[in-house]
């Protein structure tokens, strides 16, 4: 049964990892990952229980308790849950954006690359994309677009941001992920080099000359595909284009000569679905 505790202070040491910690420090305060992820909202949560993360502890509106909460409280022990009513919790940053229920939950562990990678054929790559709101977007496509996996570069937004796993609607804990490579150094060299070691083709999304038609049959064709995307802006490294096998575009009208990434990710992850 959940540990109910009334909150009377909000300079309380244990409402730290919902006030106080940046999300840097949520990464490398407990084990097993060395650190915490905040998720909101009851699907998000739900999502990631299902997924099998490790609750902590909750915050979260009184009236919830017995409302949308229930359920979820039910599977998760002797959880200590800090709860007030609305106007208590109305100072907290951000509290208005959390539907009335946040989850600390211990950071999973990823896989590593080639685990990920074993039986998958389509996997999305995300380079320096630093937007959580597009991180979240793209897991969202990836989840209902036939994709695989998804690996993301050292310089990318953490998939489990508050905001981006909010705008994934939890997909970020349906759709597996991890992390290809520790630093920058590691992207695009050696990471291309070991996803084509595992047997992947790799396809640029990009706007360069000799870019195919993202309609290219051979595109299709591809039993192993990796589609990397850029980040905001700049898109791809020009050492990134260089060393993967394919440039592809996507044709376009109205002389507009982009889409945004989260936008282009959804073309891409269906035109260059596996068939």
């Amino acid at each position: 049964m959940a540990n109910i505790i009334e909150i009377t202070d909000l300079s309380d040491p244990a409402l730290d990892l919902f006030l106080r910690l940046t999300e840097a420090q949520l990464r490398n305060r407990l084990e097993p990952e060395k650190g915490v992820f905040i998720a909101e909202s009851p699907k998000v949560i739900r999502r990631a229980l299902e997924a099998g993360c490790q609750p902590v502890a909750f915050l979260m509106e009184r009236r919830h308790i017995q409302g949308q909460a229930r359920e979820l409280l039910e599977g998760c022990g002797d959880i200590p849950v800090y709860t007030a009513d609305r106007e208590v919790l109305a100072g907290l940053t951000g509290y208005q954006l959390t539907r009335g229920i946040l989850c600390a939950m211990r950071r999973p562990k990823l896989p590593t690359v080639e685990e990920l990678c074993e039986n998958a054929h389509r996997v999305a790559v995300l380079e320096g994309i630093v937007d959580a709101t597009n991180v979240g977007a793209i897991f969202r496509s990836a989840a209902a677009l036939f994709i695989d996996a998804v690996l993301v570069t050292p310089t990318c937004c953490d998939p489990l941001y508050r905001r981006a796993a909010r705008v994934s609607m939890g997909t970020v804990f349906q759709v597996p992920w991890t992390r290809i490579g520790d630093t920058a150094a590691d992207w695009p060299h050696p990471g291309m080099e070991r996803l084509q070691g595992l047997g992947f083709r790799t396809t640029a999304m990009a706007l360069t000359d000799d870019a195919l038609s993202i309609e290219n049959l051979r595109l299709r064709e591809e039993d192993k595909l990796a589609i990397v995307l850029g980040t905001e802006g700049d898109g791809l490294s020009p050492h990134t284009i260089a060393g993967c096998d394919y440039a592809v575009q996507i044709p376009m009208s109205h002389g507009v000569d982009s889409l945004n990434v989260a936008a282009a990710s959804a073309v891409a992850f269906w035109e260059l679905r596996r068939r």
